[in-house]
This record gives structure tokens, sequence and C-alpha cells, in this order.
């Protein structure tokens, strides 16, 4: 992503806010005990009133689970852009957080399930894809590359985490589909809304 306006604004002391958006999908049943990690980490956010270290604490969280899934990864898409003006790179990743909000699917209501025969009957989805949204300081090339292949969304999973520890985090949003227990996402609503997926 370096480029001659890249350099320019490094010699004038400007910072570099880099906008990142990853899409990973997983398939299998097994799956389904991710959307606790991911209900849990946002459940948390939302009680500390969005604060990033909470929200960084959540994505790292998240990223760790991902990377014990990697067998159930399916595909993948990312997306990015560098910004040297805050307002800018806030103005993306509101874009960013509208275009994957509309993205979510909740299909089935599981209000109140509190029969055990109602629990047992509840479907377990086979797909869910997680949309892992941040902006960041500084550069990081695990990020700012083509993660279509295993090895280097590893690496960019890796990354993501060690930017909350590096305190490089500037926003952080996390979405995922389907959002609860007892929702569905089919291959054809996959399809549908995640028409950038590539396969691993």
């Amino acid at each position: 992503m370096g480029s001659l306006g890249d350099r320019f604004n490094q010699m004038t002391g400007k910072t570099r806010f880099v906008v990142f958006r990853l899409f990973l999908h997983l398939t299998g049943k097994e799956v389904a005990p991710l959307l606790g990690v991911l209900n849990s980490s946002a459940r948390h956010a939302i009680d500390q009133d969005g604060d990033i270290q909470a929200f960084g604490e959540g994505l790292a969280e998240i990223c760790q689970s991902l990377l014990q899934y990697d067998v159930y990864w399916q595909s993948v898409a990312n997306e990015g852009d560098v910004f040297w003006d805050e307002g800018e790179a806030g103005d993306f990743v509101e874009e960013l957080f509208t275009d994957s909000a509309q993205r979510y699917h909740s299909g089935i209501e599981v209000e109140g399930l509190e029969a055990s025969d109602d629990v047992l009957s509840v479907p377990i989805t086979q797909n869910l894809i997680v949309m892992l949204t941040v902006a960041y300081e500084g550069d990081e090339p695990a990020l700012e590359t083509d993660l279509s292949n295993i090895s280097a969304l590893k690496t960019a999973l890796k990354a993501l985490t060690n930017l909350h520890y590096q305190d490089r985090l500037r926003a952080v949003q996390i979405h995922f589909s389907p959002a609860q227990l007892g929702d569905e996402l089919t291959s054809d609503q996959l399809i549908l809304h995640f028409p950038e997926l590539i396969p691993l």
C-alpha cells in the first residue's frame, strides 16, 4: 500500500490510519459454540459503554477462538483503505459498520425456549460468518495483503490481536451472522449476502 503520497505524508509527520474489514466463513455443526464467544464479547463491550479497551479485549478473544477453529474455515474476504485524516477514516468505519449490519441475518426468534424439548429442537446453523472491522494507526503488512490462503489468514488474526496489545486500535466493530443460536444462515443466503467470499 506504499505510494509517493504515503512517503510525503510520513515526511510531513502525518499519522497513517488504516481501516480494515475481514469476513471469515466457517462451516460445520461444531461452529455453533463460537456464537457464545461472539455474543459474550459483544455483551461485555456494550457493558463497558463501548470502551476501546473492552472492544480490543473482545477482538483478541475472538481471534484466539477463530484460530482454534481453523479446521472449519471455509472462505474469506478482506478489504481496507489507508487514510491520513482521522475524520475520513472515521467516516469509512461508519460506512463499513452500516454495510456489515445490513448483512446481518436473523431468522428464527428464539425467545421463550424454556422447555427442554424446545431447546433440543433449535436448529443449529451449518454456516457462520464473522465480520471484524478495525481502524488502527501505523502500518501492519500482515493485514494489508490478500488473505485468501490459510497461512496468511492465521498471521492476520495474530496481527489483529497484537494491535490491541500495542494500543494501536482506534475503532473495533464485531458483527456475526447468524446473530444467535437458533438462527440459520443457509447456503443461498450466504451467496446472496456475502458474494465477495473466496474459498480457502
